[in-house]
């Protein structure tokens, strides 16, 4: 597994290792010491998650609060997403401030957003099934968006082809200057 950084501190992307011919591919998608290795830490996932959704669809930006702070480890097996991690740990000099990475099921990349970030993505194919792994189960009370289009953030997403959608939850969320932030 190649580990990618990215522009801030914290969120990575991990390259599997592909094997292919012409019966198909094989990749280790998952391996705990080589995922503890990557990041530095050890980490331990509670739950995994699984959408499926069509083109034009924006999940995010979400986060949860402590003391339920999610850490996410993201992948495409079906599809390509433009997903985003924003940093909003109030002691971070990167707070604000945005990264994005392609995935897709044939570049087979998974993104780390550890605690302290937002989380979303856009579907730029006819449908994407999204897989995640969180290190904190849902918990309804410490869950909260970040406007996805907020000036203050100037995420570049790009253009799907077709409108946006989004849930109202996301359409309603606050911008950066109102969101609670990490400490």
């Amino acid at each position: 597994m190649q580990v990618v950084a990215t522009s801030i501190p914290g969120p990575l992307v991990l390259e599997p290792r592909v094997f292919g011919d012409a019966r198909g591919f094989f990749c280790e998608s998952w391996n705990q010491q080589r995922f503890d290795a990557a990041v530095g830490a050890p980490v331990r996932f509670v739950q995994d998650n699984h959408s499926r959704s069509a083109r034009g669809v924006l999940r995010g930006l979400h986060y949860q609060l402590p003391p339920h702070a999610q850490g996410k480890l993201v992948r495409v097996v079906q599809g390509r997403v433009f997903d985003v991690a924003v940093d909003l740990r109030r002691s971070s000099p990167y707070c604000g401030r945005w990264v994005g990475v392609e995935l897709s099921a044939e570049n087979h990349r998974q993104f780390w957003i550890p605690p302290g970030f937002a989380h979303g993505f856009l579907v730029l194919s006819d449908s994407v099934d999204f897989l995640y792994k969180t290190t904190d189960y849902y918990a309804p009370e410490c869950e909260r968006a970040l406007r996805w289009d907020d000036p203050a953030l100037g995420i570049d997403w790009p253009d799907p082809g077709v409108p946006r959608l989004l849930s109202a939850k996301d359409v309603d969320a606050p911008g950066l200057a109102e969101a609670p932030l990490f400490d």
